[in-house]
């Protein structure tokens, strides 16, 4: 049985209906996140106050995420911070005519105008922003991995805990229909108990890994304000433009894709911190990264589940999917698909293709739109002071088996969990 549903409109369009779409598959609570709530909040919003919204860290993966904010109305984006200026100008193009620009974090922190920040940065930078926003009394969206080191998740969680922000984590996949529907489903036993999970993320990107000049300008780049925290090192445009894939600023292949897929088994089953990991990578085609560009990592959470991803840039078979198997039946899920097949069979019985790509494991599809669903929760969130979709516990367990599987990796050893900070 296959249904298939175009979503090929955007948000706030006449073109699709999103409030029958969730209606149809039994997910009509949903629609409240797409939808203003004139309730009055504890900071006294209303659903027709304007949302004052600052960007801290204005690349590429923030400036996607700011054209999914303008589409809501009574939201604009009225700060932006960054330190690179090619990034402020782009930025600039997305923000209120008026928006404040600035290289300076305390220059922007100090506005008293602004409600909310988007931290789109580099991963070493994700919690010490979090903890700067959330004790300046603006709530967040920040961009996973959460944190940087395991040590960080603690302390995250302590300054989330006394300031009481609005903390959404930028693990869209939670608010997608067909994993809210998969996460029902299991919890109803529809495949019975799982025992195995399969994560996948594979591109084929073969000339993203080569060595490369950039060609950014040093003068134009607040070098020392994008190091923070790390070690002190000469200016690199190749590292400053490729970061993820190096241990001072990023964790790899690990933090970058699978902290998506294992989030999603640990929301589904009910899972913290794996108890043990081991991974084993390589570099395939990468010139100049520290990091592996291909991967496998086994996590052990204890009977009676397994957990495998397996990760890597030069081959893109089975793209970016997860299978959860279990003793009735197995759940296939992507970015645009949901299947269902019985245990004793061998194709699905059960197809939901939710847009007009039937390609499947694609990063990302047109529709469902992820990061304007996940946009749309944390606004409402906002509005109503909720707990969002993603909350920083989640985080920090989804960044914590990462970083436990980047440990194994680099050590060569099994790594063992030594603490359960959440």
């Amino acid at each position: 049985m296959t249904r298939r549903f175009s979503t090929s409109a955007a948000a706030g369009s006449s073109g699709w209906d999103r409030r029958a779409f969730l209606q149809s598959l039994g997910l009509g609570g949903a629609v409240a996140a797409l939808h203003g709530l004139g309730l009055e909040t504890a900071r006294g919003y209303q659903a027709n106050d304007t949302l004052h919204i600052g960007i801290m860290g204005v690349g590429g993966r923030a400036r996607a995420l700011m054209s999914s904010l303008v589409k809501f109305p009574n939201v604009k984006i009225t700060a932006l911070c960054d330190v690179w200026d090619h990034s402020l100008e782009e930025g600039r193009k997305l923000a209120d005519p008026n928006a404040f620009v600035t290289k300076s974090h305390d220059d922007f922190l100090a506005r008293n105008d602004l409600d909310a920040v988007l931290i789109g940065s580099p991963d070493h930078w994700h919690v010490p922003m979090t903890i700067a926003c959330c004790k300046a009394g603006k709530d967040v969206y920040v961009e996973k991995p959460l944190t940087h080191q395991p040590e960080e998740g603690a302390q995250l969680i302590a300054v989330h805990d006394q300031t009481k922000r609005v903390v959404q984590v930028g693990t869209q996949q939670r608010s997608m229909p067909q994993y809210i529907k998969a996460n029902q489903l299991i919890r109803d036993g529809k495949i019975g108990q799982v025992f195995k999970a399969h994560l996948s993320w594979n591109r084929w990107v073969p000339n993203r890994m080569k060595r490369y000049d950039p060609g950014v300008d040093p003068a134009s780049v607040d070098w020392k304000g994008f190091l923070g925290n790390a070690p002190e090192q000469p200016f690199d445009g190749y590292r400053f433009r490729n970061w993820r894939w190096f241990w001072d600023f990023g964790g790899g292949i690990l933090t970058d894709l699978m902290v998506h897929q294992i989030d999603i088994a640990h929301w589904f089953l009910d899972l913290k911190e794996p108890q043990r990991a081991a991974a084993f990578g390589r570099k395939v085609a990468a010139e100049a990264w520290e990091t592996p560009d291909t991967i496998e990592c086994v996590l052990d959470y204890g009977p009676p589940l397994q957990t495998f991803f397996e990760g890597g840039f030069s081959n893109a078979r089975n793209r970016a999917m997860i299978t959860f198997i279990g003793t009735s039946g197995t759940i296939y899920l992507d970015r645009g698909r949901y299947e269902f097949t019985p245990a004793d069979a061998e194709t699905p019985t059960e197809t939901l293709v939710l847009g007009t790509d039937p390609r499947k494991g694609l990063d990302f599809y047109d529709n469902p739109d992820g990061e304007t669903l996940h946009i749309a929760d944390w606004l409402d969130a906002i509005r109503t002071r909720r707990v969002p979709n993603a909350p920083v516990e989640a985080g920090v367990t989804a960044a914590n088996a990462a970083h436990l599987g980047n440990q194994a990796y680099r050590s060569g050893q099994v790594a063992v969990m030594r603490s359960n900070p959440v």
